[in-house]
């Protein structure tokens, strides 16, 4: 599947408050589930000895796909494509392995 099939498709499921004019809603949800992915990793270090066995794999491919369905509303939300929102952020990591700018912080490296 593409990213702008997969954001379509996703689109038919959104059910908040205002679709289409909030990009609140999406934010904040991407928040929880980015924080839900970094709860069940810190609980595979802390109770898995650092295993990420089949189960925990699974858990995760399903918390991530949560991700990547507020990542699609967000995007949308914002009249963007997750096709260009991915190229762009690929053209910005080219970029920085061409400066050597890999490693640091900030947008603009």
């Amino acid at each position: 599947m593409d990213l702008n099939t997969y954001q379509q498709s996703a689109r038919t499921t959104a059910r908040y408050p205002d679709v289409g004019a909030n990009p609140i809603y999406p934010t904040l949800g991407l928040s929880g589930e980015a924080g839900e992915v970094a709860d069940k990793v810190k609980k595979v270090l802390r109770d898995r000895g650092g295993v990420f066995d089949a189960a925990v794999r699974e858990e995760l491919k399903l918390e991530l796909g949560d991700v990547l369905w507020y990542v699609a509303q967000l995007a949308s939300e914002l009249g963007l494509s997750l096709e260009e929102v991915a190229e762009a952020n690929l053209a910005k990591l080219a970029s920085r392995a061409a400066r050597g700018r890999l490693r640091g912080s900030g947008d603009h490296r």
